[in-house]
């Protein structure tokens, strides 16, 4: 197999924009090519899944185990495997780099493709690629993509440079060009499930990238044995006890699962997914902005995007936007994550204009310029959560958010699922809104160590599926 690691010297080198690229211009030579991206992260994996052709994996060394990492990585590997890191190769919140890039490198024998912003750049590259391969010896950095060039005479230059003073192959030398650039948003790059022309800048970056890299040498310096795949990681969607039988009960009279797809909502993780229908849900896709009527469902999954960036269209969509709260209202077990819970809010308020939202939630949702919660989160679940509860209950769940909006405006004697030991979520101390049968946050959480929330929640809609009469049932008495 091949496998590599897509790092920089710092963040906003442009490796995700090479990464796309790479994976596009590979697979377009007829291998099959797994991306990964490393730490929390929704929109490029989006990205490099769709130019791989293949969901992309989060590999995140704070949330997850290094058992389930080489586990899930191993069980995901195939022909050709992309790792994306995310800031520098050395940058992570450890200060001995235990959660770094180039730790994950050490974990999956990982050879690093440097990528570096030569803008403004000659001699001085040398030092910085040799401080790099001296900082940590047991770090095969294999060769540099340089970017960001000015020119060929600028190029010949770094060339010169880099292999006088320095043993690191150059692999790639890509020019300037802004037809390369994907629009930013305040998280990064715009998801490509808003992007019209996502599929089209794909193929033109790759297309670049296949010309200015060179994709044999690429091969040649990222070829690694295969890896054996290990058994599951006992810490990867862990089942408490008793759990297994409720599983097999799901699979064999599965619930369906209501889930918004579409250009407002689109941060799933593909292993959450998967997890949901090893539980036995069967996910059925919606559009907020299109689709009138909700679906026959037991159950509600409204994950995280940017619905202020669709809020004209969310609002116009008043016939769903009533069904959904009329469901809700009648006690449909609903999960929201962040975009998710800003939807089911009564509005939501973004550069002085508000739009009127689902109003599930007793609250009003206003963006900020800055971010409200953003990073890693600790949680403690309270008595209040309204999921099965396992034997032996997490002390501490680990998750992350990353939000420009404030949820305001809530009843003093609103219920919450958790106490927020590190993060914002809600209002600094309380996250995870509980209404009715409708657990709400702006944490994202993933089903990994001791959260298997998948597993619970699948439960929980099984559990309220055999109290209430389905949704097809309630809007046929709606009309």
């Amino acid at each position: 197999m091949n496998r590599m690691l897509i790092s920089a010297a710092h963040k906003s080198s442009g490796k995700t924009t090479v990464s796309i690229g790479l994976c596009a211009a590979l697979a377009a030579r007829g291998l099959v090519v797994q991306s990964f991206k490393k730490g929390p992260d929704y929109i490029d994996p989006m990205w490099l899944g769709q130019a791989a052709g293949h969901p992309c994996r989060n590999l995140d060394l704070y949330l997850m185990e290094n058992d389930d990492v080489v586990s899930t990585f191993a069980r995901h590997a195939s022909e050709v495997n992309l790792v994306e890191g995310n800031k520098g190769l050395y940058d992570g919140l450890a200060l001995d780099g235990s959660n770094s890039n180039a730790a994950l490198a050490k974990l999956l024998d990982l050879p690093v493709i440097l990528v570096i912003d030569a803008r403004g750049m000659t001699r001085g590259i040398a030092p910085l690629i040799l401080g790099y391969q001296a900082f940590d010896r047991d770090i095969n950095i294999a060769g540099v993509i340089l970017n960001n060039l000015g020119g060929r005479r600028h190029e010949s230059k770094l060339r010169q440079v880099i292999e006088h003073y320095t043993d690191v192959p150059v692999i790639g030398a890509i020019q300037h060009d802004e037809r390369l650039s994907i629009i930013e948003r305040h998280l990064g790059l715009m998801p490509s499930n808003e992007s019209h022309v996502a599929t089209a800048k794909i193929k033109q970056i790759g297309e670049a990238i296949a010309e200015q890299v060179d994709l044999d040498r690429l091969l040649a310096l990222s070829q690694k044995e295969s890896m054996a795949v290990p058994l599951q990681s006992p810490h990867l969607n862990p089942l408490p006890e008793g759990e297994e039988a409720n599983v097999k009960s799901n699979l064999q009279t599965p619930v369906r699962i209501a889930i918004a797809r579409d250009r407002a909502f689109g941060f799933y993780y593909a292993d959450d997914l998967d997890a949901l229908e090893a539980a036995g849900a069967e996910l059925v896709p919606f559009d907020t902005l299109s689709d009138a009527h909700l679906p026959p469902v037991d159950g509600l999954y409204i994950g995280g995007g940017f619905p202020e960036a669709c809020a004209v269209e969310l609002e116009a969509n008043a016939s769903l936007r009533g069904e959904i709260a009329q469901a809700i209202a009648a006690g449909l077990p609903a999960y929201a994550e962040c975009g998710g819970l800003m939807y089911l809010s009564r509005s939501i308020t973004d550069a002085g204009r508000s739009y009127a939202m689902v109003g599930a939630i007793p609250g009003d949702v206003t963006m900020h310029a800055k971010p409200i919660g953003r990073g890693y989160v600790h949680l403690k679940e309270d008595e209040t959560h309204p999921w099965p509860r396992p034997d032996m209950p997490a002390k501490q769940i680990r998750a992350h958010e990353f939000h420009y909006s404030k949820l305001d405006n809530l009843p003093q004697d609103s219920r919450f699922a958790y106490h927020v030991e590190r993060g914002y979520g809600i209002d600094g101390d309380r996250d995870g809104l509980v209404v009715n049968n409708l657990l709400a946050s702006y944490t994202h959480l993933r089903t990994i160590g001791s959260c298997y929330w998948a597993t619970r929640f699948v439960g929980f809609v099984r559990r309220c599926k055999e109290h209430r009469e389905p949704i097809s049932t309630l809007n046929e008495r709606a009309s």
